[in-house]
């Protein structure tokens, strides 16, 4: 199969690292063309323009920022024949996907997100969403899931709409948090020294600062910028900071218990619910098995 990789960046790097790896026919194409010979001599791959890589291709996976998404999908439209498949590998999905659909009708598009970064090794345990809109490109999207899943790769399939709805509170609000908490450690002269005496939680504090502070600001931009409920998220967050201060600055030892108290009892709810859930499952499944 001949798959070309629209975008030269890290993760286009990676894709075209691996698709080669599995023996396809792997072509890049970049509008930044000291990147992509660079990223084509590394990898031992061909490169061509947008319209010179498509061409013959059987899958397009696009790879570039949310900011130039529909400036390059304009650009290579004319040159897409329709039986080529189209993928992207945006962490936002309504907008990609309905930027496809409007510019390519025609095709078959499937719009997907790798829930990692370009530092994985390879897919084993890692998570990727499918986000199909039609029945076509949800039968497309259970093949692509069974060869994902020989990667032991853990695929879940959402509408475009879910997906975001999910990602604000999985990437929109650590990656606000991380920030905001990278800010305040490090107006202390001793942040360095901290890590030296650190337990576990802050050692899962400061994880998150640096993990959220070394991230490329243009991820966290386009995050912030068109995940849905995100200002709701942050604004909620910061509301129930305020409360729990004003609790401290109280020293109203009770109300604090008490709140604590009401979280545990959420949480082991939620993961009774969970549980029971699974239970149903695995039932299910070893009745249909017998």
């Amino acid at each position: 199969m001949r798959l070309a990789i629209v975008g030269a960046g890290k993760m286009g790097s990676w894709f075209a690292k691996l698709f080669r790896d599995e023996g396809h026919s792997v072509v890049i194409a970049s509008r930044n063309q000291e990147k992509l010979a660079r990223v084509g001599s590394e990898l031992n791959v061909e490169t061509n323009s947008f319209l010179g890589a498509i061409e013959g291709a059987d899958r397009i996976l696009i790879c570039v920022s949310i900011d130039a998404f529909e400036e390059v999908v304009k650009i290579i439209s004319s040159g897409i024949q329709k039986n080529q498949i189209l993928m992207d590998i945006c962490s936002i999905k309504k907008y990609p996907v309905d930027i496809l659909h409007k510019y390519l009708p025609a095709n078959l598009i499937l719009g997907t997100h790798p829930v990692f970064g370009p530092g994985s090794t390879s897919l084993k345990n890692k998570t990727f969403v499918l986000t199909p809109t039609n029945a076509i490109e949800k039968k497309y999207a259970l093949e692509f899931k069974k060869w994902l899943e020989t990667k032991q790769v853990r695929v879940f399939i959402l509408s475009p709409e879910k997906h975001d709805a999910l990602m604000s509170v999985v990437l929109g609000l650590p990656h606000f948090i991380g920030l905001v908490a990278c800010d305040v450690l490090l107006e202390h002269k001793d942040y360095p020294e901290t890590k030296n005496v650190a337990g576990t939680t802050f050692r899962m504090l400061f994880t998150l600062a640096e993990v959220a502070a070394l991230e490329e600001p243009e991820l966290f931009n386009s995050l912030q910028s068109n995940l849905p409920h995100i200002l709701n998220l942050e604004t909620e967050f910061i509301n129930k900071a305020n409360e729990w201060l004003e609790l401290i600055k109280k020293k109203d030892s009770a109300a604090i218990t008490i709140k604590m108290k009401q979280l545990k009892s959420k949480l082991k709810a939620i993961s009774d619910n969970i549980e029971h859930s699974y239970n149903v499952m695995y039932k299910m499944l070893e009745s249909s098995e017998n």
